[in-house]
């Protein structure tokens, strides 16, 4: 399998998305959740196409997308999803906030597994509802869902679960059995589990990774999953997600939505979304997860030799690394320092809740290189402060 390769440094500077352009030149910016390699070749000849054809109108009403996922879908899950039970949006967290209007009533509360994505306490009080945490439970070797407290945030009213599977920053695919008991006490206290589930194609083969649409009937009815293939393929910008339903009520409810939730969808990211469902991505992604695999690998060795009081997991899935800086001693939000001692930006670890104190976020969708660079640089921090002072 060919591994995806990172764009040089000076081509990625070149860029003037968020990630490049936040932080001045000297720093190395592994924030934000963009990648750093090229297109995939499907996507690349689509948006190409579109160009070269002045196919840049509306979203149409009826577009190739929906079963185009539904192969990829069947492809890399072994699921296979209804088209006529899908509607496009802009963005998976519009998505969210959209269904989570119509599941829960103002003030109503909404289930979240910190540490979990910021934006998910945000979009949760944008549909009018409040947030209740529910930590995942860390038993030593991996994260989990942590059953009994859901269940007695639902007995005590939660209305609805938002979840992320796999989990953003742990890295988390959450087992098969674990979502099938989410789904059945969320059907037992008529609660809703919307599943953000933008990080699935990033899944690493043996994961063990299940949409939770999939996993049963309960889940089928109780649940909406919302994807895209921003985060695999590098498309946020482009505007695209799907938000996907598998029983008759959910289905009539993601129909009621207005029709300009759908025309939020950029024609260029149904575009891109497309091809990059479609099977001719798959050699690409799969090279992409194995250059990911590296590169997950490569930051356990570094932090091993370099900066032994961390502690860090492998992900199963995605590209980000959540990283514990406790033992260091440099603080709630080491991510501060880092940035001005190192120049290396991270994401802040308090960000994603209480539990997140002492952590950092690294995206590690970059080379090996920057990766290296990156660490050194972190490492140096400490061995200054172990250097005798004159």
């Amino acid at each position: 399998m060919q591994k995806v390769s990172a764009l040089p440094l000076e081509q990625l500077r070149q860029r003037t998305s968020e990630k490049w352009r936040e932080y001045p030149e000297d720093v190395l910016p592994l924030f934000v959740a963009e990648t750093d390699f090229p297109l995939a070749p499907a996507i690349t000849a689509a948006l190409e196409r579109a160009v070269r054809t002045g196919d840049t109108g509306y979203v149409a009403s009826r577009t190739p997308l929906a079963d185009a996922f539904v192969g990829f879908a069947q492809r890399r899950y072994g699921w296979t999803p209804d088209a006529a039970r899908m509607r496009s949006t802009a963005d998976v967290s519009m998505g969210i906030v959209e269904i989570l209007r119509r599941v829960t009533s103002p003030g109503d509360r909404v289930i979240v597994t910190t540490p979990v994505y910021p934006p998910f306490f945000d979009l949760v009080e944008e549909a009018g509802a409040t947030v209740e945490r529910v930590p995942l439970r860390d038993v030593g070797d991996l994260w989990e869902l942590d059953l009994d407290g859901i269940r007695i945030a639902l007995e005590n009213g939660a209305r609805a679960v938002l979840l992320c599977n796999p989990h953003n920053p742990t890295g988390t695919v959450h087992s098969a059995a674990s979502l099938a008991a989410l789904a059945e006490l969320a059907a037992a206290h008529g609660a809703a589990v919307v599943s953000d589930e933008i990080h699935a194609p990033l899944a690493q083969p043996d994961s063990g990774f299940a949409p939770f649409l999939g996993v049963s009937d309960a889940a089928r009815t109780v649940g909406y999953a919302v994807v895209s293939a921003s985060k695999a393929f590098n498309l946020a910008g482009l505007k695209c997600a799907l938000m996907v339903t598998a029983a008759d009520d959910t289905t009539r409810l993601l129909r009621s939505l207005p029709i300009e939730v759908e025309w939020r969808t950029g024609q260029f990211g149904m575009l891109a979304a497309t091809a990059a469902f479609a099977p001719e991505s798959d050699v690409w992604l799969d090279g992409l997860l194995v250059t990911l695999d590296g590169n997950r690998r490569l930051i356990a060795d570094l932090l091993a030799e370099h900066l032994p009081g961390a502690h860090y997991r492998i992900p199963d899935a995605g590209y980000l690394a959540w990283i514990d800086l406790t033992d260091l001693g440099w603080g709630a939000n080491p991510s501060k320092r880092i940035l001005h001692e190192a120049k290396v930006a991270l994401h802040f670890g308090p960000a994603f809740g209480a539990e997140g104190a002492g952590h950092v976020r690294l995206n590690f969708g970059t080379s090996p290189e920057i990766i290296t660079e990156a660490i050194t640089r972190i490492a140096a921090l400490g061995l200054r402060e172990s250097s005798p002072r004159a």
